[in-house]
């Protein structure tokens, strides 16, 4: 049991930095200018069950996918630390606020002449929680945890869906309490926490590139001694 809480632990401190659900309220508020309370909790909930099966989906099928496309675990790894980088800078560096980026005025616009909108799935879920560095993170783990086998089969089983699920709720609940939060933090909390996460993001993603790199140099080494 105690290993499962570890992994779980692990897994949850990994996922969350990039998944970062503080920017996703930032966009929400942005977003749901004009919606009742009802409503935005509404969208919070189908944001969540969203975001837990696409990140289902990433970890149980992803590695099939690149099996079809011929993608390598090595690439993956160094693609997806290029990607979580990226965002990591761009959190780090931010161009505009949130609430002013277009994406969130043309939403805005949108809502304002259509009330039933859905705006859970895109952007909130994706490409904004559950995005292409996440979804890369997810895939790139899986195949590492499978390859190691650190942890015996039982864990395997139960920690994956379990992170999912808690990351999913406590997405949720930030969603839920996308009010309070920014009345709390204000705008300049919420920008500083994300500058964090984004410094978090950038190590994440140097050190997924450095590992890709390190396989490929192993593996051209063993070719040249070969």
């Amino acid at each position: 049991m105690l290993d499962l809480f570890k992994a779980v632990g692990i897994g949850l401190v990994t996922l969350l930095p990039l998944a970062n659900p503080l920017t996703t309220v930032a966009l929400l508020m942005g977003l749901s200018r004009g919606m009742s309370e009802a409503e935005r909790n509404r969208q919070a909930f189908k944001t969540a069950c969203y975001t837990f099966a696409i990140m289902a989906v990433a970890y149980y099928l992803g590695q099939l996918v690149m099996n079809v496309f011929g993608i390598s675990i090595t690439g993956l790894r160094i693609a997806g630390g290029l990607i979580v980088t990226f965002i990591g800078f761009r959190m780090l560096f931010p161009q505009q606020r949130l609430d002013e980026t277009p994406e969130v005025e043309r939403r805005g616009e949108e809502l304002r002449q259509q009330r039933t909108d859905d705006i859970a799935f895109i952007p909130l879920a994706m490409p904004t929680t559950a995005g292409p560095g996440t979804i890369a993170l997810i895939i790139s783990t899986a195949a590492a945890v499978r390859e190691e086998a650190s942890y015996a089969g039982w864990i395997l089983l139960v920690a994956p869906p379990l992170i999912f699920f808690l990351t999913s709720v406590i997405l949720l609940l930030c969603l839920r309490s996308a009010g309070t939060i920014m009345r709390l933090l204000g705008n300049s909390g919420v920008e500083a926490f994300s500058r964090l996460m984004g410094f978090l993001l950038v190590c994440i993603g140097v050190q997924f590139v450095i590992n890709g790199i390190h396989e490929v140099a192993g593996q051209v080494s063993a070719q040249l001694s070969g």
